[in-house]
């Protein structure tokens, strides 16, 4: 619902820069532009954009406590803040607004930061209390809401999005190459790290304290069952039943507002099953429904209109068809790098920019979207060939020994297999890195730098596995806090996800793992309900992944801007990749039978590329070893 940012000076008699202040706020223009509002104490600033979504009227951040001593911004949206409320009311709390976000002061007031285990919503808070000197900044349980933070020289400056801290000009600008190994290595960056030095995001389900220094807290974290505590299963009737209850509740929830709610409509069983459910709830509402299509013939595997028209016939929806071509990608790309803060390993945020956009031209203000039924479902082909695969009896080769052993420090197990082979992945790597940073490579390696709780994959099986590590390094900060959260706002709409619900995700990880993949058909209980609202090929097809224009497309084309982008002298320039790697993979990447295979392949000159505008668009300096 709005963008947050704020300055601590942690000497109380350092006052806060109005100036500077204003100028951070003003960057977050686009994630509210309904309203602009600052807040000095001092040594503290708040600065609020906010989009307005609940209470139109109110609704002005920060919120304060009646002795102006609890200062409070939230970015996002409180679920349950009715219920809330009302357990507060009871208490004696009296509201002057029907704003969700009111809810939250009282409510810290009365419980602490244990408050936090209390919510259902999306969000990104900051509380300043002036009793205790503290600064708190916490995030939500999936990390929808992105918020950053850095400390330098005594100085807190935090954000909705890095740009704001990038206003103040007491932080320099630096690449972090933890950050771009980890866009290499991994689905995309992965919390607290960032593509820029000293500047940390805080990690899902997690909150800091800044007194005279940081204290970091997890206070909730994905803990699937062990094996031997489910021995005791429902009927299959009680798990479809229970879902099916908890997802209309969810659904409920976000379509609470006081402007027009729509939905995205992949042609996927998720985002149809989303739609469906917004029917059930307001039978009488015909939402507006929006998709991307891909009319040139060359895009027919990709295009998924007869499934789009399909649902959106089925559950006459006022339909948006957004046509899109490979040529509008370029177009978009310096803005997807914007947005997104950092380098991409694909471009379909290009589409979903155009997504935001055609929404908004509509004045639809919340999207409800599909995101995270795969992570939690079984949805990705990864979930089939761990059911598929059988472990060998045959010696391993060296090389397969040194990939056990980088498995077993990554997840602890030295046989479970995930996205790639990484040990033989780092050879890339260094390829693709020039002499200098090679050197540092040791210091700045990802592998060493990947915040994972180990102790919640030790004794689980490879689906819960797998959807741990969904959800830690692809769903997070990948697709949901750079692909969802930053194209929504690129044009002042919110999204919100009714898989990512934390009452439903503390019942879905009960859930037999039979009733996720069946037989090799992923996201079964899903389809179980969706037979009862949608057509039945809507239910039954199988998920077609999305796959943007790579770099070999450009390539082909020989487009100019492209290829000064990835020019011999600009690599050698810049300092960060070999350009005789980029030349040879530039040539063979055109030629006439080479094909990425993706998502399976890496499109290597893809992240060469955006790390490049990346450094344009931010003003980032070359490498200096």
């Amino acid at each position: 619902m709005c963008g947050i940012t704020g300055i601590f000076n942690i000497d109380p008699r350092k006052l806060v820069d109005k100036e500077v202040l204003t100028a951070m706020t003003t960057s977050l223009k686009h994630r509210g532009p309904d309203e602009s509002s600052h807040f000095i104490d001092g040594n503290v600033g708040f600065g609020f954009q906010r989009l307005a979504i609940i209470d139109l009227d109110n609704g002005r951040q920060p919120f304060f406590d009646d002795t102006k001593s609890i200062m409070l911004m939230c970015n996002g949206e409180i679920y349950n803040y009715k219920e809330l409320k009302l357990k507060l009311q009871k208490k004696g709390y009296i509201f002057k607004t029907t704003c969700d976000i009111e809810v939250l002061v009282p409510l810290y007031v009365e419980y602490g930061i244990d408050f936090l285990k209390q919510i259902n919503g999306q969000f990104a808070i900051a509380i300043y209390d002036k009793r205790k000197s503290s600064l708190i900044l916490a995030r939500d349980h999936f990390g929808i809401c992105p918020l950053y933070y850095a400390l330098v020289d005594n100085v807190l400056l935090f954000g909705s999005e890095i740009k704001a801290l990038l206003k103040n000009p007491i932080l320099k600008r630096e690449v972090n190459l933890t950050g771009l190994d980890q866009v290499f290595s991994f689905p995309g960056l992965i919390s607290p790290t960032t593509m820029f030095k000293n500047i940390v995001s805080i990690k899902p389900g997690s909150y800091i304290i800044l007194k005279d220094e940081i204290e970091v807290e997890t206070y909730w974290d994905l803990d699937y069952p062990l094996p031997a505590s489910q021995s005791h299963m429902q009927s299959e009737s009680y798990y479809i039943e229970k879902l099916e209850d908890l997802l209309i509740q969810s659904v409920k929830y976000r379509m609470n507002a006081d402007v027009p709610v729509g939905f995205y409509l992949s042609g996927g069983l998720d985002s149809s099953l989303i739609g469906a459910l917004m029917k059930k709830i307001a039978p009488s509402t015909n939402f507006e429904s929006f998709s991307v299509s891909f009319p040139a013939a060359e895009d027919k595997n990709i295009d998924e209109s007869y499934y789009q028209n399909l649902v959106s016939g089925h559950l006459n929806s006022i339909h948006n068809k957004i046509p899109f071509e490979w040529t509008h990608v370029q177009e978009k790309m310096t803005e997807m790098i914007y947005c997104a803060e950092g380098p991409l390993k694909e471009t379909y945020n290009s589409c979903s920019i155009s997504l935001s956009g055609a929404a908004r031209k509509k004045g639809i203000k919340v999207i409800l979207s599909g995101e995270g039924a795969d992570e939690f479902f079984g949805g990705y082909v990864g979930y089939r060939f761990d059911a598929q695969r059988q472990p060998s009896n045959q010696p391993k080769t060296l090389e397969e020994l040194m990939e056990a052993q980088l498995n077993n420090d990554l997840w602890g197990d030295p046989d479970f297999f995930y996205e790639k082979n990484y040990f033989e992945f780092s050879e890339t790597k260094k390829a693709i890195y020039s002499e200098g940073v090679n050197e540092l490579y040791s210091k700045f390696n990802s592998y060493n730098y990947l915040e994972i709780d180990k102790s919640k994959l030790a004794g689980r099986g490879n689906l819960h596995k797998r959807s741990y590590l969904d959800l830690k390094l692809r769903l997070s900060d990948h697709l949901i806090s750079d692909h969802c959260d930053r194209t929504c706002y690129a044009n002042s709409v919110e999204g919100r996800y009714p898989f990512l619900d934390v009452n439903l995700i503390e019942f879905v990880k009960t859930i037999p793992d039979h009733l996720k993949l069946n037989n090799l058909i992923e996201k079964y209980i899903l389809r179980e309900i969706g037979k009862k609202y949608l057509p039945k090929s809507a239910v039954t097809r199988q998920k077609q992944g999305f796959v943007a224009a790579g770099s070999p497309y450009f390539l082909r084309k020989n487009n100019e801007w492209v290829n000064d982008m990835l020019s011999f002298d600009r690599i050698k320039r810049q300092g960060y990749f070999n350009p005789s790697t980029v030349e040879r993979i530039k040539k063979h990447y055109v030629k006439d039978d080479f094909v990425l295979n993706l998502p399976f392949d890496n499109d290597l000159l893809i992240i060469v590329l955006t790390f490049n505008i990346f450094l344009d668009v931010f003003n980032m300096p070359d490498f200096n070893c």
